[in-house]
């Protein structure tokens, strides 16, 4: 993704695309799968940690990326393509390897759809397949 669309779905979203924001964005679009905050820290190192937690919760709360536990109770935060804030079309299975610790996005398979009892409201759904990927199978 370029500057151009990062500063567009900045604009969107309501939140002004300052330089710090426009990096972790960058860095959030071209990462295959979803990152913890440590690995982001890694990848934008001339941005402190303070800075990437609070920028991180701001595009959390104006729903511009998604939130998951991955199997090793790790945080971690991908990009949300979704355009509409009351239904997310973004939402996808993800995969954790129990050997390698990676976390994959399984973008082909949605979350299934659950009916929750009255009275229950969703705010949202994580949808972990835990195993071994075929990388570490061979």
């Amino acid at each position: 993704m370029d500057e151009a669309k990062i500063i567009e779905l900045l604009d969107e979203h309501g939140i002004r695309p300052t330089s710090n924001r426009i990096m972790l964005m960058m860095a959030l679009s071209k990462a295959d799968h979803p990152l913890t905050m440590k690995e982001l820290e890694d990848l934008v190192d001339t941005i402190d940690k303070s800075n990437i937690f609070r920028s991180l919760s701001m595009f959390r709360e104006q729903h511009l990326v998604h939130v998951l536990q991955d199997g090793a109770d790790a945080v971690r935060y991908e990009l949300c393509l979704s355009h509409e804030e009351d239904h997310d079309e973004d939402i996808h299975a993800h995969f954790y390897c129990e050997r390698c610790g990676q976390t994959f996005c399984l973008n082909d398979i949605p979350v299934p759809k659950i009916s929750l009892p009255e009275g229950y409201r969703m705010n949202t759904i994580n949808y972990l397949v835990k195993g071994v990927c075929p990388k570490c199978q061979q």
